[in-house]
């Protein structure tokens, strides 16, 4: 396909979305970093239509696509510009909430471009409203929310039935009418995690690990309640420690949101695995990054946590060549193969019906977003026998970890690379738009709960200004009209709104056409082009209310 016959690419852009450098680090604004790499990477088109709330920040996105090289044009579209998307063909949001884009698309008509949203948490109440939110919005079947695993996938069939099981029992519906959901990873860029000896050696030396040595590296937030509980990882290394007699270091490569978690962290390892070097690192930091993945020998992330949907880590782990020790969680377990990337390890939670309390104290706002997901994540755990076994395997047997690590590392490259991911994109948006060209008879619907304000108030007023509605001018001739029209139009009172204003073409064809014996609207606004003349009736009554008209 030549680049003019390519589809244009719809963005909605905010910084914050697409930025690792703001003050609240979270796995969204990495996979969102990451996704704009990849994308001005590998995307074929022929330009970019990026959707901003501010203009100033397509300076932001310009600036990125010019890093990589990108000539093609950037189009900057805002609210007042939105149709302009049609020639985009697909707009892709960093986020679930597709619903609230498909109301204000549908003043274009829901078949004017597709929609796609992706999953990143889908514990928060936002989120969950985003998702519920889908089957009482304008979305369609020509658009789409990725799932970035199968687990989150379920997770969204789960919400999204409880909420159609609603709307059954309440109002009887029986219809729904749903994107697609199709999985598709995040990517990560393998290139990032490529080390040599040299560097390992170097990377090993800077961080104080001594040649015999064994590092186990978990790299992310350090958040017990919101990420990874990693007591068990502590009890399983000391275990470890004691079975295989190696000298084996922890590596916590991350962020505390505060100074008592550090605490909790010290206190924890101190007490849970006294017998293995414990060092943190602070993961912010890029050469600290860098560092760990090319001198650590095994990846570990036991996540615990209901707002975890994909997990990049372990294949950032696997790239940078790291047999992986991961719980057997949420997205974890499609990217790590059990015994050939790493080990999975079984996890266990409650079985459903014995949280509905914490459900509820979150939703009335009794207990924070933090402490209901924290909570949930304490009565989950993994195997520990499984556990202390992955470690000891891995820990005592350097061949077993290269073999796995050398497997992981081509899977990262084949399956995860962006390189891989932005085209089962760019094929997921090329069948929204076959299926928006192929739906027939569609009738659109806009926004119900933003009506036509003439509509929705019809009954204030006592009449209604129609085609039918008799006028008169209350000047003699045309030209007095609009001599006292453009001496009222100095004041600011009456100016303000200057976008529902004719041109002075159009005035003076209505004041030509005005009868001082009255007439019509339809005939006053008669000469004016059919197209303009909705526009002009309107009009009327803004030049009935500033009193050059009044009603016979």
């Amino acid at each position: 396909m030549s680049k003019s016959n390519l589809p244009g690419v719809g963005l909605y852009y905010h910084p914050e979305a697409y930025s690792i450098s703001g003050p609240k680090l979270m796995g969204r604004n990495a996979a969102g970093e990451s996704f704009l790499r990849g994308l001005l990477q590998h995307i074929k088109t022929n330009g970019f239509y990026v959707q901003l709330d501010n203009p100033a920040h397509l300076d932001g996105f310009s600036a990125a696509a010019k890093q990589f090289g990108r000539m093609e044009p950037v189009q900057s579209v805002q609210a007042q510009t939105l149709g302009k998307m049609t020639q985009a063909g697909v707009v892709f949001h960093p986020g679930p909430g597709i619903g609230a884009h498909a109301q204000q698309r549908s003043f274009w008509g829901d078949q004017a471009w597709s929609l796609c949203g992706i999953t990143h948490t889908t514990s928060s109440a936002r989120a969950m409203d985003a998702i519920t939110g889908l089957l009482t919005t304008p979305v369609q079947p020509w658009d789409a929310l990725i799932c970035t695993s199968h687990a989150v996938k379920a997770n969204v069939t789960a919400l999204l039935d409880r909420e159609m099981g609603f709307l059954q029992a309440r109002l009887g519906a029986s219809k729904q009418v749903l994107p697609q959901m199709p999985v598709i990873p995040l990517g990560i860029h393998t290139a990032d995690f490529e080390f040599g000896p040299a560097a390992r050696q170097a990377a090993r030396l800077a961080i104080g690990l001594a040649q015999d040595e064994v590092a186990v590296l978990f790299m992310g937030r350090l958040s017990f309640h919101a990420k990874a509980h990693p007591w068990q990882m502590y009890q399983a290394l000391e275990a470890a420690a004691k079975a295989t007699g190696c000298k084996i270091a922890l590596i916590e490569c991350g962020w505390h949101a505060n100074d008592a978690l550090k605490e909790a962290f010290v206190q924890g390892a101190q007490q849970g695995c006294p017998s293995v070097r414990h060092i943190t690192l602070d993961g912010r930091d890029a050469q600290n990054r860098d560092h760990v993945w090319a001198g650590a020998d095994i990846f570990c992330s036991l996540s615990d946590n209901i707002q975890e949907t994909f997990g990049i880590s372990p294949i950032e782990a696997m790239a940078a060549g790291l047999p992986v020790v991961v719980s057997d969680w949420d997205g974890y377990r499609d990217s790590v193969r059990h015994g050939v990337d790493g080990f999975t390890i079984p996890t266990i939670m409650p079985r459903a019906g014995l949280a509905g309390d914490l459900a509820h104290r979150h939703a009335l706002q009794i207990d924070s977003y933090d402490m209901y997901i924290g909570q949930a994540s304490m009565m989950t755990s993994v195997d520990m026998r499984a556990l202390i076994a992955a470690f000891t395997d891995l820990i005592k047997d350097p061949q077993l970890r290269s073999k796995m690590g050398s497997a992981g590392r081509a899977r990262a490259k084949d399956c995860y690379d962006w390189g891989a991911v932005i085209p089962q994109y760019q094929a997921l948006w090329a069948d929204l738009n076959d299926r928006r060209s192929a739906a027939v008879g569609h009738k659109t619907q806009t926004w119900p709960a933003r009506p036509d304000p003439y509509v929705a108030f019809a009954g204030y007023a006592t009449h209604t200004l129609s085609e039918e509605t008799i006028l008169r001018p209350t000047e003699p001739t045309a030209q007095a009209l609009m001599d006292r029209y453009r001496a009222l139009m100095d004041l600011m009172m009456l100016n303000y709104c200057k976008r529902l204003m004719l041109p002075d073409e159009t005035l003076q064809q209505i004041f030509a056409a005005a009868s001082p014996d009255g007439q019509t609207a339809a005939q006053i606004i008669q000469s004016v082009p059919a197209g303009r003349r909705p526009q002009t009736l309107r009009a009327l009554g803004l030049l009935v209310k500033i009193g050059l008209f009044e009603r016979a």
